[in-house]
């Protein structure tokens, strides 16, 4: 496990790496972007931008929402993953913001996790990006990189991770460091193929390590 002038370290270099790192998913106010996080479970942002380039045109506010048949709206997002129990969770969360909050989005964690398909993860991402709140949204890119480099243990649940990350990184800078993870994770650090030969934290990263002894081994 790195320490704590270690994890400062990565962090630094990977804002160095991408000054840029923000979030991806296309929307101009908080509704809109808590329709793009809910559809972007296990589906990646660059394919939920197409779509909601359409729906967003079409469905400006939670009543749009349920206006419409339930079919309609399926066919709508029908080439995301998952399209019919979103198109599902997404009229009944527009319903709940109709009804409990009106319709407007909730800027805590507790509320918005109240709404149907949206978990922590969606939860954190809202808050930080939409309303500027700190939090850590844990995704695929985040758990794979702290991991890999050694920020928390590799048994570590997504919720233990998050919890480490908290700890272990001041407080205003955890949105920011969220999004460099997850670009770090997402061009560098990849699943399949991580660019460890070339990556400025090699000489702190175990899985790199690994990776790069397993190379010369084979050759």
């Amino acid at each position: 496990m790195l320490t704590k002038q270690q994890i400062r370290h990565c962090l630094e270099t990977m804002g160095e790496m991408f000054p840029d790192a923000r979030c991806e998913l296309n929307h101009s106010n908080p509704f809109e972007l808590l329709i793009a996080v809910t559809l972007s479970a296990q589906c990646t942002d660059a394919l939920v931008n197409k779509v909601t380039k359409n729906l967003f045109q079409k469905y400006k506010s939670p009543d749009d929402y349920i206006a419409v048949p339930l079919e309609e709206l399926q066919q709508d997002i029908r080439s995301i993953g998952l399209y019919r129990n979103k198109a599902k969770n997404i009229q009944k969360l527009c319903r709940m913001l109709i009804e409990e909050y009106g319709r407007e989005v909730p800027q805590t964690r507790e509320e918005l996790m109240k709404l149907p398909g949206v978990g922590r993860k969606t939860a954190n991402v809202v808050l930080s990006v939409a309303f500027g709140i700190p939090a850590i949204a844990v995704d695929t890119h985040v758990e794979r990189v702290s991991k890999r480099l050694g920020f928390c243990r590799y048994k570590d649940s997504v919720l233990e991770v998050e919890q480490t990350l908290m700890k272990k990184v001041p407080k205003e800078e955890w949105s920011i460091t969220h999004h460099r993870m997850i670009f770090f994770g997402r061009y560098h650090c990849k699943a399949q193929r991580p660019q460890c030969e070339i990556c400025p934290l090699l000489d702190l990263c175990r899985e790199g390590k690994k990776r790069m002894k397993w190379k010369e081994n084979k050759k």
